[in-house]
């Protein structure tokens, strides 16, 4: 009997992350088939009758499923696999990318550490040293005008960007200054991971915006259209929420049941995607407006999140040292 493959959940991956598939024969007299991505060998992790995980390959690209038993193999099924854009460097929150597409990411470091690059532009041509001489660099943002904003983790300072390898101070005294985010007023949000979550008006006024649980590793923010604010920040529990705060520094739990919630963005249809994991799967989480939940891209290490602005269904992701492109679906 041919094995048959039903369903891939989720139906997009990061390489090496572990994909979910449902069917049929996948276990015949204790004969398992194997599995191929691209025409590369994958790893089943578990697999029995109807039901087997799936590491994607390292190599991996376009996503063409198969199980093969003998002479007989199943028909192929599609799995969206990220493409890899760049290596080699250290992000701990989202990256950001600009109105043309080019994307921004960190070489962080450890704290107090300098490093020859701290902001790195992905751009069609490659990868081009952005800005220097910024300790930690660690989240990042663009206003409404373009202008880019990074924090420090290190001094708990918020950089402007003028230009190449050129930036000023915007604020000061943010604690463990970790991720931005501005609404359509250019309000900027900054979350210090030791609690607090301030807000910077345009004239750089600062306000204590709201309190929240310290994290052992970063504040992550996004906004919604209506001007709901999210936050994640990991804890040392098993499990942790994100939060939503409203326009008046009103605290709730919007959704409890992750593990290391990480980097956050809104998606076109007003989703929050979240890097954490769910029920033991790692990856990408998308949670709807009804708080239901569900993984829609495997993969490990994740800590950010990027729409691009120049393609509108194309989201960026960024693990620990790389930053991977993928088509939303």
């Amino acid at each position: 009997m041919e094995p048959v493959i039903k369903k891939i959940e989720p139906s997009a991956a990061l390489p090496g992350g572990e994909v979910f598939l449902e069917g049929e024969h996948f276990m015949v007299d204790g004969s398992r088939p194997t599995v191929s991505i691209d025409n590369l060998a994958g790893h089943f992790v578990v697999c029995a009758g109807q039901y087997g995980v799936v590491v994607v390959p390292p190599n991996a690209s376009h996503g063409e499923v198969k199980l093969v038993r003998g002479s007989s193999e199943s028909k192929p099924v599609r799995l969206r696999v990220a493409s890899l854009l760049a290596g080699n460097l250290h992000s701990v929150s989202n990256p950001a990318v600009d109105e043309e597409g080019n994307i921004y990411a960190t070489f962080s470091g450890s704290r107090g550490q300098k490093v020859p690059t701290s902001v790195f532009k992905i751009t069609p041509d490659g990868v081009i040293p952005y800005l220097s001489e910024l300790m930690n660099a660690t989240g990042m943002a663009f206003n409404s005008r373009g202008e880019l904003f990074v924090s420090s983790r290190f001094d708990g300072t918020v950089y402007k960007v003028r230009s190449r390898s050129q930036m000023e101070v915007y604020a000061k005294g943010m604690g463990v200054a970790t991720g931005l985010v501005f609404d359509r007023e250019d309000n900027l949000f900054v979350g210090d991971r030791s609690g607090t979550i301030f807000k910077i008006d345009p004239e750089r006024r600062t306000f204590v915006f709201a309190t929240l649980e310290p994290s052992v590793s970063a504040y992550h923010l996004a906004l919604d259209a209506r001007g709901f604010l999210y936050v994640t920040g990991p804890t040392i529990g098993c499990l942790d929420s994100v939060y939503r705060i409203s326009h008046q520094g009103d605290v709730e739990k919007y959704y409890l049941r992750l593990g290391r919630p990480q980097g956050m963005v809104i998606d076109r249809r007003g989703n929050l995607l979240v890097a954490a994991s769910l029920a033991g799967r790692k990856g990408v989480v998308q949670i709807r407006s009804d708080r239901t939940a569900s993984p829609v891209v495997a993969g490990t290490g994740i800590v950010g999140l990027a729409l691009d602005p120049s393609r509108e269904e194309d989201l960026i992701l960024a693990t620990a040292d790389s930053i991977y492109r993928l088509k939303l679906d």
